[in-house]
């Protein structure tokens, strides 16, 4: 719970779920949709060397845009496009799939589309579009890659297990603009395409041992890891803006829980399970692994980094109500062993070899397409201010980490 990142909670949005599932699903599978660095526990590689850096491609929220031809009843577009907004190797892509697209991606990201200029739906447009022509190469090619309905299934299993519940899974399923079938079909089509591309860029990809060696001692001052602590918690939780008696009978109800956690032989483990509110507390008994004092929020995080092992805290109030915190081990700051990373580094050096593999390949498959765009040109507009409002894209770097209560 006091992980700073504790914001993305369970209920990952789904337009990050079905990051996979966009347009150009299978470039978004093997690349925007993996997490940028080895491991969370471990720093990041030097900016020259992050796969994040080969991301050409900008990837759009979550969007089962439908390979619908034009449609004659489609309501005209504000901006006077064209219909089909682009033709594919012969194929169309209608007007009212792309505004499909770009409505769900809107829609995903709360943002209002009545904020957006003309200027910012155009270049949206076009970022869309593009996903939209990569994706028609590409499911044109792996059409005939069998996927059974168990495997469908199984995919599908995995985005609900990112919810609560079933309810919560259709609701923000409805609030993206998807359906089931529709979520099943983009499945189908995003295991498709993944499974052809991994056909394409397997000999590409191998990465040894030296490799990942040669990587390390190349970058050792990323593979460094400040001072350390394990700890347990129970959280009480209290609004931030309680008031001032609910948070002192919150406290009261802490420092009881901590009075039981002090005595000799307590089971904190079973006092986390019986009274934290944290939701992982009934799994993990509270237990937050190892953690650097930056991964934690600072009031958490002094009292942690300042006890003893084996000592429990007084009530430790934060943003998210009371902790009563216990600390079991602790580790110095050291050079984390090649070792303890080998297996690692390997994956990550073959993800950066997978994102560069899959962007040739989409080179080639474009460079070999005869594509008619029927979009006006994007308008070359000055450097937007960091607060403007912009069409939203899935960002893997925000993706959901770390400690998930």
């Amino acid at each position: 719970m006091p992980n700073k990142t504790n914001s993305i909670s369970m209920k990952k949005s789904l337009s990050f779920v079905l990051c996979s599932a966009t347009a150009a699903a299978a470039t978004l599978a093997m690349t925007s949709c993996k997490p940028s660095q080895p491991a969370a526990s471990l720093p990041s590689a030097a900016p020259s060397a992050s796969p994040a850096a080969a991301a050409s491609t900008p990837a759009p929220a979550a969007s089962a845009a439908s390979a619908t031809p034009a449609d004659a009843s489609a309501p005209a577009s504000p901006l006077g496009l064209k219909d089909p907004v682009a033709v594919v190797n012969g194929d169309p892509i209608s007007l009212k799939e792309l505004q499909e697209a770009f409505d769900t991606a809107v829609k995903s990201s709360g943002i209002n589309a009545a904020d957006l200029s003309d200027a910012q739906k155009i270049e949206g447009y076009h970022q869309l579009l593009d996903e939209l022509i990569v994706d028609k190469l590409i499911a044109k090619q792996a059409a005939a890659v069998e996927v059974s309905q168990a495997d469908i299934d199984a995919e599908l299993a995995k985005i609900k297990k990112q919810f609560p519940t079933e309810e919560d899974f259709n609701k923000q399923l409805a609030q993206v603009g998807q359906s089931p079938d529709k979520v099943a079909d983009t499945i189908k089509k995003m295991l498709q395409q993944q499974r052809w591309v991994e056909s394409q860029v397997a000999d590409k990809v191998a990465v040894t041992p030296e490799d990942a060696q040669k990587f390390y001692n190349d970058n050792k001052p990323e593979f460094q890891e400040g001072a350390s602590v394990k700890a347990s918690h129970i959280l009480i939780r209290v609004d931030e803006n309680a008031p001032e008696d609910v948070v002192k009978q919150k406290q009261a109800e802490a420092a009881k829980i901590a009075a039981q956690a002090s005595k000799k032989g307590a089971d904190f483990a079973a006092l986390a399970k019986q009274y934290s509110e944290e939701p992982g507390a009934k799994e993990s008994g509270g237990d937050l692994g190892f953690f650097t004092k930056d991964r934690m929020v600072p009031e958490f995080a002094e009292a942690a980094f300042s006890q003893k092992v084996g000592q429990v805290s007084q009530p430790v109030r934060t943003q998210f109500g009371w902790h009563v915190i216990k600390v079991t081990e602790t580790k110095e700051a050291h050079q984390i062993p090649y070792d303890e990373v080998k297996a690692k580094l390997i994956g990550f050096l073959k993800q950066s070899k997978q994102r560069d593999a899959v962007q040739n390949l989409i080179k080639e498959l474009r460079d070999g397409a005869k594509v008619e765009n029927n979009l006006p040109p994007a308008p070359e507009a000055p450097a937007a201010p960091a607060d403007a409002v912009t069409v939203p894209t899935v960002d893997p770097a925000k993706a959901p980490g770390g400690i998930n209560p």
